[in-house]
C-alpha cells in the first residue's frame, strides 16, 4: 500500500495537492501548481534520506507523504518537515494516519531524530491528527499568512522520534 514515489506518480501527486488549494485549509499556495513547477521539489526527495511515499489504493494514488528538509543548514539534517495530502475521494478513511504512523516509525532509518509539521491554526483536522501521534505544539507564528485577505496563524508541531 505504501511505496516510494516514482516520476510516473508526479501528475497524481500534483493533482492531489492542487485539490487541497481551494479549501484554504492545508496549504498556503493560492493557485494550482503545474507538474513542471514541482519537478525540482520531486527531485529533492531522496528515498535514502527524505522520502516521498505514495499510498496506493486499487492501483491509484490515494495520498502521499513527504519528509522534506526543514532548514537548509547542516545542523538541521536530522529534522524533517512532514507533509501529507490525501485525495478528496479517499479522505476520512485513515490514510493520513497510516502515512504519519509510517513516517514516525521509519524516520530513524533515514537519520532523522525530529519531525515537524507546519499547520494552519484553523486546520483542526490536521492539528488533531498530529496531536494524536504525539506531536506537541512547538511554536505559533501568529497571522503570518495572508489567505484571501485573512491573516492566518501557522502552528509548528513537532516530536522527537529517536
Amino acid at each position: 500500500m505504501i511505496r516510494d514515489a516514482t516520476a510516473d506518480d508526479l501528475d497524481e501527486i500534483v493533482a492531489i495537492y492542487n485539490a487541497s488549494i481551494p479549501g484554504r485549509l492545508a496549504t498556503a499556495d493560492l493557485t494550482p501548481m503545474s507538474v513542471d513547477s514541482r519537478r525540482a521539489w520531486f527531485a529533492e526527495h531522496d528515498p535514502a534520506h527524505h522520502p516521498l511515499w505514495i499510498y496506493e489504493d486499487d492501483d491509484a494514488v490515494a495520498g502521499w507523504l513527504s519528509l522534506g528538509s526543514f532548514y537548509q543548514r547542516a545542523a538541521w539534517d536530522a529534522t524533517a518537515e512532514v507533509s501529507v495530502y490525501v485525495s478528496p475521494g479517499h479522505q476520512k478513511r485513515g490514510l493520513a494516519a497510516t502515512l504519519v504512523s509510517e513516517a514516525i516509525s521509519r524516520a530513524p532509518e533515514f537519520g532523522l531524530t525530529s519531525l515537524v509539521a507546519l499547520i494552519f491554526g484553523h486546520n483542526q483536522p490536521s492539528l488533531n491528527l498530529f496531536h494524536r501521534f504525539g506531536f506537541d505544539d512547538w511554536g505559533n507564528m501568529p497571522e503570518v499568512c495572508d489567505v484571501d485577505g485573512i491573516k492566518r496563524d501557522v502552528m509548528i508541531l513537532g516530536r522527537h522520534v529517536a
